[in-house]
């Protein structure tokens, strides 16, 4: 469990009554369930499920929580392909969030349980993000990652989703070279981008933001005027306010 993403025949490893609570109530297979020697099985586990029981020291040794709950469970997770994804919501106007190379498994989680708290039809990752299964960025969805499509894609499927009518809106800092006034496609307001539309919102990496490359290719830059003496936001405070503007301007239409 420590650390792992993935286990062995594509399993997820997940901790706590919470998640496991969320799972079940997702839908998903659940292989089987750890319990502490300690506890008794709770009453909503259904009946068949496979139990195994650890001592209370071999059970916080295989968790990476500083307070281990007693109980674990490893699941089958879901899996998404983008077309079917975007097929399958195709009576809403597809809303998605792009988090491009993100490190941070808590933005990534954030993220993720944001996308679903504004109804966004999927989660895009790029090459470098931190997966989704990552037990932190479990934890930090509080169960969304059960029930948001989250799928990882290339530069060419990007490329092609703008073929398609969808448009990309890059976020940027207030006080990044990109918003000079000189510079060519120079950002705008959040509030004052139409985010009604098919649209991708691009959120880049912690550290060094959107590449080039996907500066480039998207079709507005966008950004969160922040009135305090702070650089820059949070990535995934930034990505859950574009979130919120998409969803209050959606609404209001």
């Amino acid at each position: 469990f420590r650390g792992s993403a993935r286990l062995s025949g594509g399993l997820v490893a997940i901790e706590g009554e919470t998640l496991l609570q969320e799972a079940l109530r997702s839908g998903l297979p659940i292989k089987t369930v750890f319990l502490s020697e300690r506890l008794d099985p709770p009453a909503w586990l259904p009946r068949g499920i496979e139990l195994l029981y650890l001592t209370d020291e071999v059970f916080a040794s295989v968790v990476d929580t500083q307070h281990p709950q007693g109980i674990a469970a490893l699941l089958l997770p879901p899996t998404w392909e983008l077309e079917a994804a975007l097929t399958s919501r195709r009576s809403h106007t597809p809303l998605l969030l792009i988090a491009a190379a993100l490190q941070d498994p808590g933005n990534l989680g954030t993220l993720i349980r944001s996308a679903e708290a504004f109804g966004a039809t999927a989660v895009l990752t790029t090459l470098g993000t931190v997966s989704e299964w990552n037990p932190k960025a479990l934890r930090a969805s509080a169960g969304s990652v059960f029930r948001v499509l989250v799928v990882q894609v290339t530069s060419a499927q990007l490329i092609a989703l703008k073929s398609q009518g969808m448009r990309l809106f890059a976020a940027v800092a207030p006080n990044s070279d990109s918003t000079s006034e000189t510079a060519p496609n120079s950002p705008i307001h959040v509030a004052t981008a139409n985010l009604t539309g098919p649209c991708a919102l691009m959120i880049g990496n912690e550290g060094a933001g959107l590449s080039a490359d996907l500066l480039a290719l998207a079709d507005e830059r966008i950004t969160i005027p922040t009135p305090g003496r702070v650089e820059s936001l949070n990535a995934a405070v930034a990505g859950s306010l574009l979130l919120y503007e998409a969803s209050r301007q959606r609404a209001a239409s």
